[in-house]
């Protein structure tokens, strides 16, 4: 149907490198891709400066907040992110992971681990958010996550959730994958080998450090 289609049309959009890539490499010439990314609203996202957020060492009442905003599906690795919290509380007691996004039998799924593993107090799922309330959320936390196992579609794609932490000035971790390292060099974001909680656990520490 792929190959069908780009056949029979003049242009082809798609929404990253990665993506590019791939339909060049068995539908049709790269002459013939262009891309347009999603990316996010700057009438929401506006640009800001990176901003010290350098919490006291004699400070033990402010958390250091983590959060994940999107879909709750079992790809993007909810879990994967509360394992790694549980990982780095060891060094870190006042973490938290901040969760946003409408509620799935997955998320259920992760809550109740985090129940039975009394990590209530330190994972909060605080609901959906509209675009322009996520503003608030973020600029609120110290360090974004895309905690992403790895498969066929995390390998390719490139989550806009990046471009919204970063725009605010955040720092994020993110899975080294094609889809973003396209994107990123090393020293623009922190990457972690996906699906591995230990290792994103051990991100967590060096960003809080």
């Amino acid at each position: 149907m792929e190959k069908w289609s780009i056949a029979r049309c003049d242009s082809v959009l798609t929404v990253n490198r990665a993506m590019k890539k791939l339909l060049s490499s068995r539908s049709c010439h790269p002459d013939k891709v262009g891309v347009v990314m999603n990316s996010p609203d700057d009438m929401i996202f506006p640009f800001q400066t990176v901003r010290s957020n350098t919490i006291p060492n004699d400070s033990n009442q402010k958390p250091f907040v983590i959060m994940y905003h999107g879909s709750l599906v079992e790809r993007n690795g909810l879990d994967v992110a509360v394992e790694a919290l549980a990982r780095a509380r060891k060094t870190i007691p006042r973490a938290e992971l901040r969760v946003f996004g409408p509620s799935t039998p997955f998320l259920e799924r992760v809550m109740e681990r985090v129940r039975r593993e009394n990590l209530s107090d330190a994972v909060r799922y605080l609901g959906p958010r509209r675009l322009e309330d996520l503003v608030g959320e973020i600029e609120a936390c110290d360090l974004g996550v895309i905690p992403n196992h790895r498969n066929t579609f995390t390998e390719i794609n490139t989550p806009t959730r990046i471009f919204e932490y970063l725009a605010l000035g955040k720092p994020v971790i993110a899975p080294a994958t094609p889809g973003i390292q396209d994107y990123f060099a090393e020293d623009s974001l922190f990457f972690f080998e996906p699906g591995d909680a230990a290792d994103l656990a051990r991100q967590i520490e060096y960003v809080f450090s």
